[in-house]
């Protein structure tokens, strides 16, 4: 794979929003407890984990309210079904044996008591990388480091892509969601950072690219333009049936290592 080396672009650094890798923005003033799912299959592992949780009061010192009696289960438009089973270590429903393939659909179904939950997506194709890279970027004086994609965005075909990130061997969180609207079919450079501004000359990030759903950006791009100022902030928009929280996401996955210390 070729690198390039980019210097002094200019970018809109407002849309350098982050927030964790599961997180759910919960609505404080809602009282009754809500169903949270968190689904989130990729095509790099046979090993799929489902959360499965309640929300909490807002001064409830518990990290959440998981649920371990549910029945979770995934169909395949083939109508083989594939089972999770509880795993309290994980504290999730766990499957080891499911391969996920491009282009299949999926519908998972969540029990709990006489609630259903249900939602339907189709896992989107790998788009490639033609090449990747650095952006080192001057404003007000501070320097400012990204890792670059860059890639043929297919004509025709609505895209979406969500990215992970991990600094120097911290956790994944989650970066930035992007959607092909205004660059279909063109060739594309998406540009990753940290608003934690822990990315510096020496840094390693790991970037992990998710070829994603529209219901699934729908659900990112609520948390990424979600103003953290407000008192009650909305919930990101659910793509599960039955008022529930949370996402039901399959995505390909491509994994990338930056080195920094490489381009300075």
């Amino acid at each position: 794979m070729k690198r390039f080396y980019i210097i002094n672009l200019f970018i809109i650094f407002a849309a350098l929003l982050s927030s964790c890798e599961d997180l759910i923005d919960i609505n404080l003033n809602d009282s009754d407890p809500r169903i949270v799912i968190e689904a989130d299959l990729q095509d790099r592992s046979t090993e799929h984990r489902i959360m499965v949780t309640r929300t909490i009061p807002f001064n409830d010192s518990r990290p959440n309210d998981p649920v371990d009696d549910a029945e979770v289960r995934l169909v395949a438009a083939n109508g083989a079904i594939h089972s999770f089973e509880y795993s309290a270590s994980a504290n999730a429903y766990v499957n080891r044996t499911l391969r996920l393939r491009e282009g299949s659909r999926y519908s998972l179904r969540v029990a709990v008591g006489d609630q259903i939950y249900e939602s339907t997506e189709t896992m989107p194709r790998r788009v490639p990388v033609d090449s990747v890279g650095v952006l080192r970027e001057n404003i007000f004086n501070e320097t400012f480091y990204f890792a670059t994609l860059r890639f043929k965005d297919p004509a025709n075909v609505a895209n979406y892509y969500k990215y992970n990130i991990a600094i120097d061997g911290k956790p994944m969180k989650f970066s930035q969601a992007y959607s092909d609207k205004f660059n279909d079919g063109l060739n594309v450079v998406h540009q990753i950072g940290s608003a934690d501004d822990d990315v510096t000359n020496t840094s390693t990030m790991v970037v992990r690219r998710h070829s994603i759903t529209a219901s699934v950006f729908k659900y990112w791009n609520d948390i990424q333009t979600t103003n953290p100022g407000s008192a009650a902030p909305a919930n990101p928009t659910s793509n599960i049936s039955n008022n529930a929280l949370g996402y039901f996401s399959l995505s390909t996955v491509d994994e990338f290592r930056f080195d920094f210390s490489d381009y300075d």
